[in-house]
Formats: structure tokens, sequence, C-alpha cells
């Protein structure tokens, strides 16, 4: 007998409430990945990322640090910066009443500053009105923030996501954090954050709407998601050359991966909202942004080691593929997401064999919003 199981009603993706709970209890309490460090590679950078409910604020320090702050000015709550990046020579500067502080988060001026006292009528301490700190570490190359007054430990993170990979220090093999970025896309996706990292999860669509993934790796017409088979990963076919659109070669395989990576796909999700796919000659990172209930950015790099990207080789065959794979994964959650509302899903969908897996993701949620949902 084939066994069904239930997914979660269609009020988890379609429930404002629903949406605030796992801003607050998900997105605002775990680790959360920001930007790609090497955007904000001079002092000055600075990148504006919404995390949950909060704008937080990254910005490189003139001591070379890369550091987070709330993007709120401490006298009358003004969003410091209102453009999305940018770059500023020594200090952040409100627009409102033009409170200034340095890249380290310190209040450096504002008017009449020299009069200004604390409660006791002793001057100001200038760190302490000065930017809210968030919580801020470094992995594969990018920057994780976390708003929580007390952060997890960052090696769970690790550990959870390096699982389904069967060898703790496979993915570092890859060299993810010594890559550059040579092709970058931002996704504006009409769907719930959730519907997206199912999709992500399990192959049993593959064959349906990937014809070119199923082109380079044929075992995923059989339904069976690389996620699914630790440490196995999905092999490339037969006759295919690299991961490219047309089966091509690609580029030579990263340094540092052995025999036993080469030729295979392998794909992790970092919880909550990062995919990371690996193949022998190139990474594609994705990171997702949930801005409302109905509606996620996804932003997809596809990093090659620094002689592709300088040598200005042509990249376009390999991007092309995922590319094609986005398209067709995000055009489908939008045409799921209308019927989340509908009757039909009100107590859900199923999941066929294949997709059993999923259900642990559905149980975390849910775990997750237990007190408030």
């Amino acid at each position: 007998m084939t066994a069904l199981l239930a997914t979660l009603g269609g009020r988890y993706y379609t429930g404002a409430d629903v949406f605030a709970a796992e801003q607050e209890h998900i997105f605002e309490n775990m680790w959360f990945c920001a930007v790609r460090s090497s955007d904000l590679a001079l002092p000055g950078k600075f990148k504006k990322v919404q995390v949950g409910r909060e704008s937080v604020l990254l910005v490189r320090g003139r001591d070379g640090l890369l550091r987070a702050f709330l993007n709120v000015c401490r006298h009358r709550g003004a969003q410091l910066c209102t453009e999305s990046e940018g770059e500023v020579k020594r200090t952040l500067r409100c627009p409102y009443h033009s409170w200034t502080y340095a890249l380290d988060g310190k209040l450096v001026a504002a008017p009449n500053i020299g009069t200004l006292t604390d409660g006791a009528g002793a001057p100001i301490d200038r760190y302490a009105y000065g930017l809210v700190p968030v919580a801020l570490t470094e992995w594969l190359g990018y920057a994780w923030v976390c708003l929580s007054d007390t952060p997890p430990p960052f090696e769970d993170v690790i550990a959870e996501a390096t699982r389904t990979l069967g060898d703790a220090d496979a993915i570092n093999r890859y060299g993810i954090g010594g890559l550059d970025v040579g092709h970058r896309v931002v996704y504006d996706v009409a769907a719930n954050w959730k519907l997206i990292v199912e999709n992500f999860m399990e192959c049993y669509h593959c064959s349906s709407i990937h014809p070119e993934l199923v082109g380079v790796l044929p075992e995923f017409a059989r339904g069976m998601a690389a996620q699914a088979n630790v440490g196995l990963g999905a092999e490339f076919g037969t006759e295919v050359a690299g991961f490219t659109v047309d089966g091509a070669a690609g580029f030579d395989r990263l340094p540092g991966i052995t025999d036993d990576q080469d030729r295979r796909y392998y794909a992790i999700t970092v919880k909550p909202t990062v995919f990371i796919n690996l193949v022998p000659d190139h990474v594609i990172f994705h990171r997702m942004f949930p801005m409302s209930v109905d509606r996620t950015i996804v932003e997809c790099d596809w990093l090659y080691t620094g002689d592709v990207v300088a040598s200005e080789r042509d990249v376009s065959a390999s991007v092309e593929l995922f590319h094609r794979v986005n398209v067709q994964d995000f055009e489908a959650c939008e045409r799921t997401q209308p019927a989340m509302s509908s009757r039909a899903y009100r107590d859900g969908g199923v999941l066929v064999p294949a997709e059993h897996h999923l259900a642990e993701f559905h149980h975390w949620v849910v775990s997750r919003l237990a007190t408030s949902v």
C-alpha cells in the first residue's frame, strides 16, 4: 500500500497571523543569511536587509570588520538608511535630525550634542546611545545575522545543514567562501516562502517541469530528490560533460573536491531561507527574503573560481541551466499560491512517498509556531 501523509493546511500559506508568528519565532530568532560579504568589501559600504519585521543595516567599518545594526536612529526612530545599499565616507547620518554615527555604531555627532546629558546629569555615553548592534557571523563567504538576544549556536546550524551530505567536511571542500560571484539574479516571487522551500526539497515535480535538469541528472526523472539520498547526491548522465543547459563541458572542477564528489550534484537546505546547490565546477547559492505572506524575494548567486570570473569566461551555459530551473519552480509556486486560500485546501493536501521527507519540514514549522498559532 502507498501511504499518503497530510501537508500543512492552507492557512499556513495565507494567514497574516501565521506570517506574523513566523517573523517573530523563525526569521527573528534564527541565523538569517543577509549578504555576500564581498559585496561589502570596502570601508563604508552598506546594505539594508529585511529580517522579519526589522530593517537591518550591514556596514564595513574603517577597521575592516563587517557589522550589523538595527536600521533605526536612537533619537526619534527614523530609518537611518533609506537606500537599499550604498557607500559612505566615514559616518552614517540620519536624514531627520542629523544624528550621526561612526561605522562601528558609536554616536559621534548631533545638533547641540555638547549639552546633552543622561538622567544623572553626566555626559551621555556615545556607545550607549549608538546604534543597536545585531549578532553577525560569517560562513561560506556570507554574513549571517541573528536578532535574538540569545542567538543559537551557529555550530548547530552548520551541523544540521550539512547532514544531508553525509560528511560534515564535504561542503568545505568546495571552498565557497573563496569563490567569486560570476552572476546574480534577483527574483520577485508571488508565493509564500514555505511553498518555495517545499518545492526545492522535492523532485516529484522534476520530470514534469524541468526537462533541462532531468537531461543532465536523469535519475531525477524518478522523482527522488538529492536531499533524500544522504551522502549520495545525484549523478550526471553518462553522456553529460558538465552542469550546463545543454550538458556540454563547463570549467575545471573546483580544486578541493574529491573524485567521489565529481560528476555529482548535491543540494542542501539551511533553515529557514537558504538553498545551496553544489556541482563540480561552481556553486549556486539562493537566499530568500520573505516580504509578506504571498511575496518572497529570492536572490541567487552563481559562484565560480576567481580565475573564471577574472578572465571573463562565458558562464552563460551554466547560469542558464539553473535560471531556467528557478523560473520553472517559481512559476509553479505562483500557480499554487492562489489555491492555498481555496476551501479545497482548507485541510491541506497530501505527500506521496517521494515527498515524505517534507513532513519533517512541516513538523519543524509547526513546532516553531506552537505557542502562537
